[in-house]
């Protein structure tokens, strides 16, 4: 059904119901909890290898499936060309920018959790690329919720007493802005093309590059492939930079990118259990109170029509 409204959703898409928005948000949830393993994930796979390594390498392991799964569908190995455009731009976004900057932060010794604070700001820059790039326009509570699940997160980060370098802040500043555009740009395409397939045309467009740059680095960097190491980089290959966002963009096209968007106020919390479980750090009355404030943010934005 086309209503007034229809003319302000890009490529002629109807506005999903309220079903297909719920739906949406936990498809969003699902790529969020395959992203919130990343930095620990990170760490391990940078005590074995490059710092550059990992975050190039691991696009280069999930191009590879990619351009295996699209042959394996009987798909062309490239997307249509009016697109490269929005696709070049995830590729910036997701496949080199988020990778390259949040790597090189935690290396320069922003921890896990000092991270977190660049996933407590994300979806409040992703809801301001969904206005400015895919035509969304949320209500003022949506808007209001999203503040105050940033700031919640922000507040909780820094009251922990984490302190970086100057340069770790700004990498983390520049991996955020990178997501943000990437994620929104894989949302709008992912409106008439399945989830699966944007992730995977953007990541083979890289190809070319990502390949050659990781086989010359991992021939002039020391390489010490422990099991941790392998995991680690394996996580980050497979699950971070490919698996993760099928449901991803499939929850931005369903449930608005601004909305389902959201979910990922909870990531930064979601580390924070990677981090508890795999590498023993230890959080206190502090961690609950803002796990509460989050989920009731999100709670707040989901409820907020668009």
């Amino acid at each position: 059904m086309r209503g007034k409204n229809s003319a302000t959703v890009p490529e002629g898409i109807a506005i999903p119901g309220r079903a297909a928005r719920g739906g949406g948000t936990w498809l969003a949830f699902l790529g969020v909890l395959a992203f919130s393993g990343s930095f620990p994930a990170t760490v391990y796979a940078m005590e074995g290898f490059d710092p550059w390594l990992v975050a190039i390498g691991r696009a280069a392991i999930a191009g590879i499936v990619a351009l295996v799964c699209l042959k394996a569908a009987r798909l062309p190995l490239l997307p249509p060309r009016p697109h490269w455009r929005a696709y070049g731009l995830i590729s910036l976004g997701v496949v080199f920018g988020f990778p390259v900057f949040s790597g090189l932060a935690l290396d320069l010794g922003a921890s896990t959790a000092h991270a977190a604070v660049v996933i407590g700001l994300l979806p409040a820059a992703t809801a301001v690329c969904a206005v400015l790039r895919a035509g969304e326009r949320p209500r003022p509570v949506f808007w209001a919720a999203c503040v105050a699940g940033a700031l919640a997160i922000t507040a909780f980060t820094l009251t922990r007493g984490e302190t970086t370098a100057a340069w770790a802040d700004l990498l983390l500043v520049g991996a955020l802005l990178s997501a943000a555009v990437g994620y929104t740009e894989g949302g709008r395409l992912a409106r008439h093309t399945p989830g699966w397939q944007v992730i995977s045309y953007a990541l083979v467009l890289s190809l070319p590059i990502t390949v050659p740059v990781s086989a010359v680095l991992a021939a002039v960097t020391p390489v010490a492939p422990t099991p941790a190491a392998l995991a680690g980089f394996a996580y980050v290959g497979l699950i971070s930079m490919f698996l993760g966002f099928f449901p991803w963009y499939a929850g931005l096209a369903r449930g608005g990118i601004a909305r389902a968007g959201q979910t990922q106020l909870t990531q930064p919390l979601l580390t924070l259990v990677w981090a508890w479980f795999l590498m023993g750090e230890r959080y206190g009355a502090a961690t609950v109170a803002a796990a509460l404030a989050v989920l009731v943010c999100v709670a707040i934005t989901q409820r907020a029509r668009t």
